[in-house]
């Protein structure tokens, strides 16, 4: 009875566009009372997740334009409606590719027939659109046609793959992305960070699988076996936590000259494998929020200002492992005296670096087993990307 949650709500601009009731002991005007809540927190610049009105409790995420409301009165599992809250946001926008008020308000049936099945009584049930789509249609003259049979999916103990999927070319496709958050303040220094040692093991914490893995197997010889949903699907998440060089590391110096003329100079260092090449990278360097008349000059890629962000943001298409690139910026300031004091928010970057993985984890095989003995290909490609990436330097 703790995991129930009583009543989703779909809000925008202080106006319930569409509301649930599972279990009928939250009253509906409860709802009310969210507003009210929210704009006093607000005001007082402390925004909580979970609020509450007499014994009644709100649950919130805001998507866009809307808030996505869970109502209870019991000691519920948080974790769990708001791993329900976000399923909701990611199934609607599955459904109606935006989600946002006018989408919502254009598919009311929808939603409601959604909702009925995504829950019942406060329990979460069928929720993977992929199946949900196979028997709720956007289409008003299939949607009685299509309820009139559930498909076995759903019942089946094998629920995240229809039966009978056919395809002209059979392909496997294992995508290994590893996100990188780094944060380097400025009293830190290159040499505080080391490489993982090549021969250790990866130790892995916060691992999660998709409901299709035999958790037995991987528990007693780390093999990941599996029955595939149909398409795209995140099949497992981990998190490492380790010290290990930034892979793009960044300085930056600002020189003054006279009282009205700056220029921010900034060295990228790519620091990992000189046969590796990041792709797509973005370097922003925050600037003083009056700086004009800006000057550019890179040794590769392009820079531009973008004033409404108070950024200077550098291209670069390509930039190999190894190599040192340089960017100088020019601006005029009103006064640089103004600007001793000010704060400056850190460096942030943005890149992609392929057949590489920070962690040094491997796809050691991939084997197909199937009945019919069709033939299968299967591809594994690895990926590492910038995560939440910043650095303050010394200036």
């Amino acid at each position: 009875d703790k995991h129930r949650q009583n009543t989703p709500s779909v809000i925008s601009d202080s106006t319930v566009l569409i509301c649930r009731n599972y279990k009928g002991d939250v009253d509906m005007s409860e709802i009310d009372h969210f507003f009210t809540l929210l704009m006093q927190q607000e005001e007082e610049g402390l925004l909580c997740p979970v609020m509450s009105h007499g014994n009644v409790h709100f649950l919130w995420i805001k998507h866009s334009n809307l808030y996505l409301v869970a109502t209870t009165n019991k000691n519920s599992n948080a974790s769990l409606v708001y791993s329900f809250l976000y399923k909701l946001v990611e199934v609607f926008t599955e459904y109606f590719k935006e989600l946002e008020e006018e989408s919502i308000q254009d598919n009311f049936v929808v939603v409601y027939e959604l909702l009925d099945e995504l829950m019942d009584f406060g329990f979460p049930q069928t929720t993977d659109s992929k199946i949900l789509q196979e028997y709720i249609t956007q289409q008003g003259n299939k949607l009685e046609v299509a309820k009139t049979k559930v498909p076995t999916t759903v019942t089946n103990a094998v629920s995240w793959r229809s039966e009978g999927i056919r395809y002209k070319k059979n392909e496997v496709f294992i995508d290994v992305i590893e996100s990188i958050n780094v944060l380097v303040s400025d009293r830190s220094s290159e040499q505080l960070f080391s490489w993982r040692d090549k021969g250790k093991t990866v130790t892995m914490e916060d691992v999660k699988f998709h409901q299709c893995v035999r958790l037995s197997r991987f528990e007693s010889d780390r093999t990941i076996s599996f029955i595939p949903p149909d398409g795209e699907s995140e099949l497992m998440s981990y998190r490492i936590n380790t010290h290990v060089k930034p892979l793009i590391w960044i300085e930056s110096v600002i020189e003054k000259f006279s009282h009205s003329r700056v220029e921010i100079m900034v060295k990228a260092k790519g620091q990992f494998k000189k046969q590796s090449v990041a792709n797509n990278v973005e370097i922003r360097v925050p600037v003083p929020s009056d700086a004009d008349s800006p000057k550019f000059k890179t040794s590769t890629g392009h820079a531009k200002y973008v004033p409404e962000k108070n950024l200077v943001v550098w291209s670069i298409k390509s930039f190999p492992g190894g190599k040192e690139l340089l960017m100088r910026a020019h601006f005029c300031l009103p006064s640089v005296e103004n600007h001793e004091t000010e704060g400056r928010p850190p460096i942030t970057v943005k890149f992609e670096i392929p057949y590489f993985t920070v962690s040094g984890i491997q796809v050691r095989y991939m084997k197909i087993i199937e009945k019919s003995g069709y033939q299968a290909l299967p591809w594994v490609r690895y990926i590492t990307q910038s995560g939440d990436y910043q650095l303050r330097t010394n200036t």
